[in-house]
């Protein structure tokens, strides 16, 4: 019988192993495991997939296993704060900054495991899982869909089944939810929210006031921050593209997912803000109308947001590239300056002055955001 979230929803648990099942006769997954999973026999490999029967027995057989590998070969370590104020028998919606088409889920899901907490169901663009490959995949990892470049009758349809489906995980099914606070990654280092992303999720309850409605769904403001962006080539010349109206390529967006996967990383950080009842107290004694109260939860997400972010060398060392000064010297030893500069040179094209520009402007913004708070 169809479902009302079947455009939209992750697997349920007897389609789980159908859907490994298939998959595991492409090459590409083939590789995933045994890159997951490395020394062991293909007859072992055929075990592990029999024995998964759920989305969480495929994160904790593969993804878990695939994560602790990645950070392993290509950073120096990923730290997690802010834990401490998650109650293990609640569901969140965790509004997150948003780097890594691929990382930022699966890095928050490692944490929460490694804490003992509720994982997550993960909003994406359907413009990710075009290839049946890459859906299957996305349903196996609990993700569900926002779509993009639709007839805006049929966005907002999408909008309103998203609304209430987000609402469903997080009070019925008590699943904690993942939202970028916009659309699409920061290429230029500006996590902002948009108020757009926060009036989708109160469409299913447009009677009660958004601060109430938000109260409800207990949000969590997420930082994730990476030493170094390894598609951080990728995105200015996807931002110097936009300046020129050139449209992005079809194997744009698996690139990034491959580079963002494999490229060095260095320091990853993670924190889990707060939003305190008296934020919700202070926003409805100060507006009373909709649309006003929705703009205050945006501006304060976006600051919680830029508040939790961790600022590294690389930070401060282009921040005073951009400014022909040593304001944040202390902040950075010579050897790491130059560094920075020769990994830049090497990933700008020559005497490219937009790309120049856009690459130091990417790891300066959240130095000059945290300032301006």
């Amino acid at each position: 019988m169809k479902e009302k979230f079947d455009s939209i929803r992750f697997y349920h648990p007897e389609e789980v192993n159908p859907a490994i099942r298939f998959i595991m006769r492409h090459p590409m997954m083939k590789l995933l495991l045994h890159y997951s999973l490395p020394n062991i026999s293909d007859e072992e490999i055929q075990q592990i997939v029999s024995d998964i029967h759920s989305i969480g027995d495929f994160q904790k057989a593969i993804i878990y296993p695939s994560i602790k590998n990645v950070l392993k070969a290509s950073s120096d370590g990923f730290t997690i704060s802010g834990a401490e104020n998650l109650n293990k028998k609640e569901s969140y919606l965790f509004i997150s900054n948003h780097r890594d088409i691929l990382l930022d889920t699966c890095l928050l899901n490692f944490a929460l495991l490694e804490k003992g907490l509720n994982l997550t169901a993960s909003v994406i663009g359907d413009n990710l899982v075009q290839r049946d490959l890459y859906l299957i995949l996305a349903k196996l990892n609990r993700n569900f869909f926002v779509k993009r470049n639709a007839p805006l009758r049929e966005l907002l349809e999408n909008s309103k089944l998203l609304s209430e489906y987000i609402f469903q995980l997080l009070t019925s099914e008590h699943r904690s939810v993942w939202i970028a606070q916009r659309e699409g990654r920061a290429k230029d280092g500006n996590d902002f929210t948009q108020v757009g992303v926060l009036k989708m999720i109160s469409m299913f309850d447009e009677q009660s006031k958004p601060c109430q409605y938000f109260k409800k769904l207990k949000v969590v403001p997420v930082s994730i921050s990476y030493e170094l962006d390894p598609t951080d080539k990728l995105k200015v010349e996807r931002m110097c593209a936009n300046h020129l109206n050139q449209d992005k390529h079809k194997n744009e967006d698996f690139l990034n997912i491959m580079t963002g996967v494999s490229g060095q990383k260095k320091r990853i950080h993670l924190h889990f803000g707060k939003m305190e009842e008296e934020i919700y107290t202070d926003i409805e004694n100060s507006v009373s109308n909709s649309n006003k109260q929705i703009q205050k939860l945006a501006e304060v997400l976006t600051k919680k947001i830029v508040e939790g972010y961790q600022l590294w060398p690389s930070n401060y060392i282009a921040a005073d590239l951009l400014k022909n000064s040593t304001l944040y010297s202390k902040y950075y030893t010579e050897n790491e300056k130059q560094f920075f500069i020769k990994r830049m040179n090497l990933s700008i094209v020559k005497n490219n002055n937009c790309m120049n520009q856009a690459l130091l402007e990417m790891y300066a913004n959240p130095v000059f955001n945290k300032q301006n708070l």
